[in-house]
């Protein structure tokens, strides 16, 4: 299969109304995935981990080659059905206290809209699907992650000098399509702090 037989690929998103879900997004090596420890360990609630790195981390492994146009779909829908599992154990381990109100969190490292970005980033162009499916999926916050830690080298990174660049283009990105987020700043514990006071900010909304 390729992103040309794209009605192969499931993308839709089911995330039942009682969880909080936060996305992740920003250029490379910028701390999302210590962030969505981080919170899930904070919130003692549940991270979804990035599927493209397992996908093109293993595709590396096996074939020395990196992502390419076909390899999007797949990543996209290996992506939300780890979001759509989580979601749902989530809404299932929701207890209510006796004593206040419980809230439980999904925290996404990434979405479809970060894999639409990038896909505009480095091939000029995205599949349909993607883009349609990116654009319809909700997330309560969405976060952006400020070009403030060091790059850290792996097998899979590859612009070191581009992060200030990439980051500006989701920011662009995320504007054009009226998309409210963001930007989280500074070591682990400010992070987490922001977020936190986010999300206090909006439990008091909703």
């Amino acid at each position: 299969m390729n992103c040309n037989d794209a009605t192969a690929f499931n993308l839709t998103q089911h995330t039942p109304k009682s969880v909080i879900t936060v996305a992740i997004l920003g250029a490379e090596s910028t701390g999302k995935t210590t962030l969505c420890r981080d919170l899930a360990t904070y919130f003692a609630s549940a991270w979804v981990p990035e599927y493209m790195r397992v996908y093109l981390q293993k595709k590396w492994d096996n074939e020395r080659v990196t992502c390419t146009w076909d390899d999007l779909l797949p990543i996209a829908e290996g992506q939300i059905k780890r979001e759509n599992k989580l979601a749902q154990q989530v809404a299932q381990d929701l207890q209510p206290s006796q004593h206040v109100k419980t809230q439980k969190y999904l925290f996404c490292d990434t979405s479809l809209f970060e894999l639409m970005v990038y896909s505009k980033w480095y091939y000029g162009d995205c599949p349909t699907a993607l883009i349609q499916a990116a654009l319809a999926h909700h997330y309560d916050l969405i976060l952006l992650t400020e070009v403030d830690v060091p790059w850290v080298a792996d097998d899979l990174r590859d612009s070191p000098h581009e992060r200030e660049e990439i980051s500006a283009y989701f920011e662009s990105q995320l504007n054009c399509h009226d998309k409210n987020f963001k930007r989280v700043s500074g070591n682990r514990e400010e992070r987490v702090r922001q977020v936190v006071e986010w999300l206090k900010a909006l439990n008091n909304i909703r």
